[in-house]
């Protein structure tokens, strides 16, 4: 998947639209996590080097089309004035004669920061008025938010149909390279594990993975439903009895391939303080619910990932928010930085299994976290982007 970037293009002296992902968490008016926002610094600061200006447009939260004022943009402003170590003027909408004044005034290495764009209904419809309204802020446009890049929004698919160049950021360009490489010839042996609560949600993934990969290694609660399948009695586990046919289908066609879980961490409640015991996931004590994997599992899992060269990890293994059932995936995050050092390639996609690799303090130990967790799970399907698809095609 070939698309220009930054390298393709010479912004000096240009105002460069810059489509971020700042959607992030905010704790007493203030950004309690940035990771977001020093994603984007790469880009901003290659194209403030490059001598251009910065009109910045993101969402932030879910106001559901109107003004909210817990959700506007002026904390996220103040934090990246901080971190790029310039002044960074945020504006009270992002459309509207003000706006495109503000935007026409901007000198070279000046920064603007648009109102959140959800507050507008037309954000989210791709209404054609709004995405050129956007669109004739900038002189260039640079999408830089793969964690929006499923959604066909004006800000995304709308504004690069009306804005030439249209190009990948810094971050775009290593989702998609590190994704898009991976997908189409990764290096062999390839391993993809698969976690998470439900079944539904990946079946899409499984089926464009299972001709590619050599394992497939099924954990969270959705392996209680191939476990199900299987004949297995979960008891009060988490199992999708819509999702059981498949899930059988799957595992014909799968084989050998597809692992399982062998033991399992169970509770008497889905609660932090329940009592848990390690179980074989055949004799899971009734009134008692599957919560992570276990300790021979995980053994079983790390002998799989020892061969590989390429592995893929989308999804939990267990309730990691409880310190109780968060062996599993703790365990297997410290195996893949393990891999990742001696050579492996390690991809980690986005959602969930972001949250469990930072937590576990192991972020830097992967080759890469994707920042889209359900813009990765989509690629992993082998479904088009929006976002990226509008993108200009390089050589």
């Amino acid at each position: 998947m070939k698309k220009k970037t930054l390298v393709d293009i010479d912004a000096q002296g240009l105002r460069a639209l810059v489509r971020v992902d700042f959607n992030v968490p905010l704790d007493d008016g203030k950004v309690s996590d940035d990771q977001r926002i020093r994603a984007a610094l790469p880009t901003l600061e290659r194209l403030l080097d490059q001598g251009a200006s910065l009109i910045l447009m993101s969402h932030l939260g879910r106001p559901k089309g109107k003004p909210n004022e817990a959700l506007r943009m002026d904390p996220v402003a103040a934090h990246l004035a901080q971190l790029l170590h310039r002044p960074v003027r945020k504006l009270d909408d992002c459309v509207g004669p003000d706006v495109e004044a503000a935007a026409k005034s901007l000198k070279a290495g000046e920064i603007l920061l648009l109102e959140n764009l959800r507050f507008h209904p037309q954000e989210k419809a791709n209404e054609p008025a709004f995405a050129a309204a956007l669109a004739s802020l900038g002189e260039v446009f640079v999408n830089d938010a793969f964690g929006t890049a499923h959604r066909a929004h004006a800000s995304t698919a709308g504004v690069p149909e009306r804005l030439k160049p249209a190009v990948a950021g810094l971050l775009m360009e290593k989702e998609i390279t590190y994704l898009g490489r991976t997908l189409a010839d990764p290096e062999k042996p390839f391993v993809a594990i698969l976690g998470g609560a439900k079944v539904g949600d990946k079946i899409g993934v499984i089926d464009n993975l299972l001709p590619k990969v050599e394992a497939l290694l099924i954990g969270g609660g959705m392996a209680n439903t191939f476990l199900a399948a299987q004949g297995h009695d979960m008891a009060d586990s988490l199992v999708e009895e819509d999702a059981l046919d498949n899930a059988k289908t799957l595992l014909d066609q799968a084989g050998s391939r597809l692992h399982l879980p062998v033991d399992a961490v169970v509770a008497d409640s889905f609660a932090a303080e329940a009592r848990s015991q390690v179980v074989p996931v055949d004799q899971i004590p009734q009134g008692w619910r599957m919560l992570d994997v276990g300790p021979a599992t995980l053994k079983n899992f790390s002998q799989h990932l020892e061969s590989s060269k390429t592995v893929v990890w989308n999804g939990p293994m267990g309730v990691f928010e409880f310190p109780a059932f968060a062996a599993g995936t703790f365990g297997l995050a410290e195996t893949l930085g393990r891999l990742t050092r001696n050579g492996v390639t390690t991809i980690i996609g986005g959602g969930d299994s972001a949250a469990a690799v930072h937590q576990a303090g192991l972020a830097n130990a992967m080759s890469h976290i994707s920042t889209g967790g359900g813009a990765s799970l989509e690629f992993m399907e082998g479904k088009s982007l929006p976002g990226v698809a509008a993108l200009e095609d390089g050589d």
